[in-house]
């Protein structure tokens, strides 16, 4: 399965992704993360992995990922792929690797007046249409905060979406807003309560669809820390197993 991980800024999308990806190479699954936060470099740190070299620099660079993409599009045949493409395909030099998880950055925007992240999220697209998984493997890609990934086309090859909620107003708006994009792109949408205790959690419940909650994870102050200090997460978290479990009874 690919799956899409979105949410409002602060909200623990890479934390959910991280531990996720732990839990399921933990399962025995191969799991490849896509790093598709342009702006986001803790990512790799709470993965205990390296940053890998931006994989827009194998196509030339964020210019010419443009350029090429547009001359696909002119041909009708919008990729800069010639072919569709498995993890295994990846240059080395464009991954890190540690046990069963493969750690892809699409891109970061890492000098001032370099211009906007377009090109990042179109590879991305492009990448997650084109990518082929066995029944043993698992994308997971974490996206930039907001919603510009849904209008870039993130998501259509994607299988499934979870939105990470934290106890916050921004956060019960913003479901309502990717709740009506999902259901325009045609994608099946679920609900990650991250970051509550019982108090937060039942006022979430009450505040979305409780059909889609489909995890609640608890604050934990160990997330906290090892984000704090830039160490990788070595511990188990209410909520993850039970999420990799979803995932794993959606499979097709």
């Amino acid at each position: 399965m690919k799956i899409l991980i979105c949410g409002k800024g602060g909200c623990g999308k890479s934390s959910v992704t991280a531990l996720l990806a732990i839990e399921l190479a933990i399962k025995g699954y191969k799991v490849i993360v896509v790093d598709n936060d342009e702006s986001n470099f803790g990512l790799h740190i709470q993965l205990g992995m390296e940053l890998p070299k931006d994989f827009a620099l194998h196509f030339g660079g964020k210019r010419m990922v443009a350029e090429k993409l547009l001359k696909s599009k002119k041909r009708e045949r919008f990729s800069v792929f010639t072919e569709g493409i498995r993890a295994s395909d990846i240059p080395k030099s464009y991954m890190s690797k540690k046990g069963g998880i493969n750690l892809l950055a699409i891109g970061k925007i890492r000098d001032f007046g370099e211009g906007c992240a377009c090109p990042f999220n179109a590879l991305s697209a492009d990448f997650l249409r084109m990518l082929t998984l066995s029944k043993d493997e698992f994308a997971l890609v974490d996206t930039d905060a907001g919603v510009e990934h849904f209008g870039r086309g993130v998501e259509t090859g994607c299988d499934l979406i979870l939105m990470v909620i934290d106890p916050s107003q921004e956060s019960i708006r913003l479901a309502e807003k990717v709740t009506k994009i999902a259901e325009e792109a045609g994608k099946p949408l679920y609900y990650v309560l991250n970051k509550t205790d019982e108090e937060t959690a039942k006022f979430l419940l009450d505040s979305v669809d409780k059909n889609k909650v489909v995890s609640v994870i608890p604050e934990d102050k160990r997330v906290f820390r090892n984000c704090l200090v830039g160490e990788a997460f070595d511990f188990e978290l209410k909520g993850i197993r039970e999420l990799a479990d979803f995932l794993e009874s959606r499979r097709s």
